[in-house]
């Protein structure tokens, strides 16, 4: 039996129908797609073979992975949108950088929805209250601010830091 395939509504939202058409139905025929798709294409495992040894490369849309070993010795890393994918995941000195409170939250929420049921994840962020900071947090200041980077001169390494 043959499915109809589906117009692209001009006036609809495209993220609307990207979301019901395409990443939907990817998670309802996952397993399918998995056990009929994974032989990898002669061309892009041809790609993947003359990559010079241990490049560092990105599958962007990776699905079932089925390229990631194609070159033993590359090292690929592998990109899905599925959520509850991962046995953990880390945001290390990153959440703090969005701009307000709700889009931490977001973040957050986002990278959750990426691990597994009864996965691990760590986040770590640097905090405005450090007892030592030169930026001279006092309670109740407003914590959603941009701290500036200040780059400091290089220093000369002495003879015996040289030698490490």
């Amino acid at each position: 039996m043959s499915v109809p395939s589906v117009p692209i509504e001009t006036q609809a939202v495209p993220e609307s129908q990207e979301q019901q058409y395409v990443h939907e139905v990817y998670n309802e025929i996952a397993s399918h797609f998995s056990l009929t798709r994974y032989k990898p294409w002669p061309i892009v495992e041809k790609f993947l073979k003359r990559q010079k040894d241990y490049g560092l490369g990105i599958d962007v849309g990776c699905g079932n992975g089925k390229y990631l070993g194609v070159n033993p010795k590359l090292v690929i890393i592998g990109s899905d949108r599925s959520d509850g994918l991962f046995d953990f995941a880390i945001s290390i000195a990153v959440i703090h950088h969005f701009a307000t409170e709700e889009r931490r939250i977001d973040a957050i929420r986002h990278i959750l929805k990426k691990v597994r049921k009864g996965g691990q994840f760590l986040v770590y962020c640097w905090a405005l209250e450090q007892e030592k900071s030169r930026r001279g947090y006092k309670e109740g200041d407003d914590q959603d601010i941009l701290v500036p980077w200040v780059l400091q001169k290089k220093q000369k390494k002495t003879k015996k830091e040289g030698k490490r």
